[in-house]
């Protein structure tokens, strides 16, 4: 009988697809558009970009399935520890801990070490990922199913009305679903410590009440886990694939008709881009799983294992260090002789391949960030 708490090799490949675009892929997929006519104003080049407000790009998608993967992590995780005979309590404590940590890392990428309170930026990345997770495993935890289902629906809605209806009050006359008049950076103006980095300090992407609707992109995920965790012997892995495809595409359709009232937003983590993002990271998890844990074509994963098995590693150490200045180091030369154009993805390239091999080694090593 298959082990259903076992790790999925599915899960560390997509998360290091998804991560290798933060890791420089993103730029260098738009340096080598450049060297095209027009490159810079093509779609390939565009999507590779985050949409200035409403829209969607593939960059808009990297946070939301990060999130989403996190999710999925929790039930296999949480069924491991109670078999382990942890109790409750300790899950609950190692929650909390995650969530503090990420939060912590967060300001700490953010510029902690400057030591310019007044001016340092206080949401974050993974700061909005351990508190959206953490939520959406208390939840998992004390509720049923069906209970789930109606918090996440209660959440998106409340949400929509919330932004829709109420503008914020500082200023008056401005549209409720603009930068400038949405109710989202007026809380983060009352009460949010610290510098706010959008319209001249006055909104943040990563604001606290844009946190509520990425608790549902964690629950998402965590549906998608449970689902996966059902045995083999009454639902077998293709047709998990293919259940989880359908979903895909119900939830793409209710994000679409939603985003008529609601736009797909992500710096407002809209309803709706709640959805259409949350197709895509279920029909991108589809895909992983049922080619590689389902097929078990395996081979090619190696590459991707490697950045996903130490994602917050590469988040931070890119912060942290100067991996381009390693480039530099052995292909600048090289890059000199060469038309601006393709120096600049040499040099990229090279970026990407000391930033891969600097994990690879920590892998070999079985170093690992576990947070």
């Amino acid at each position: 009988m298959k082990d259903n708490n076992q790790r999925l090799l599915s899960l560390d490949t997509l998360r290091g697809f998804d991560m290798l675009f933060i890791m420089g892929f993103a730029g260098l997929v738009m340096a080598i558009c450049t060297i095209f006519p027009n490159g810079s104003e093509c779609w390939l080049h565009k999507t590779m970009e985050h949409a200035q407000w409403n829209g969607l790009y593939h960059h808009d998608t990297i946070f939301p399935l990060f999130l989403f993967i996190a999710g999925i992590s929790f039930p296999f995780s949480y069924a491991k520890q109670l078999e382990s005979g942890v109790t409750r309590r300790h899950i609950y404590i190692r929650i909390f801990k995650r969530a503090l940590t990420l939060v912590l890392l967060g300001i700490v990428y953010n510029g902690f070490f400057n030591l310019d309170f007044e001016n340092m930026r206080i949401p974050s990345v993974l700061g909005r990922i351990g508190l959206a997770w953490m939520f959406a495993a208390l939840i998992f935890m004390n509720c049923k199913p069906l209970a789930r289902v109606v918090i996440c629906s209660a959440i998106l809605i409340g949400y929509w009305l919330l932004i829709c209806f109420i503008p914020a009050p500082d200023t008056p006359g401005a549209d409720p679903l603009s930068m400038q008049g949405n109710l989202v950076g007026y809380i983060d103006r009352l009460i949010m410590p610290g510098r706010l980095i959008y319209d001249g300090g006055r909104f943040d992407p990563e604001g606290l009440l844009s946190t509520l609707p990425a608790i549902v992109t964690a629950m998402l995920g965590m549906f998608a886990g449970e689902f996966v965790r059902i045995p083999d012997e009454r639902l077998s892995g293709a047709k998990k694939s293919g259940y989880m495809g359908l979903a895909a595409l119900a939830m793409l359709a209710v994000g679409m008709l939603w985003s008529l009232s609601f736009p797909i937003n992500k710096m407002l983590w809209s309803s709706s881009f709640v959805l259409v993002v949350g197709s895509y990271s279920l029909a991108m998890f589809a895909l992983f799983y049922y080619i590689i844990d389902v097929r078990k074509w395996q081979k090619w994963t190696f590459f991707f294992k490697v950045i996903g098995m130490n994602s917050i590693t590469i988040y931070m150490a890119q912060r942290i260090f100067s991996f381009s200045s390693i480039s530099d180091f052995f292909l600048g030369g090289l890059a000199g002789m060469m038309p601006e154009q393709w120096a600049s993805i040499l040099l990229k390239t090279g970026y990407i391949a000391v930033s891969w091999l600097f994990l690879y080694f920590l892998y070999k090593k079985k170093v690992f960030l576990k947070v």
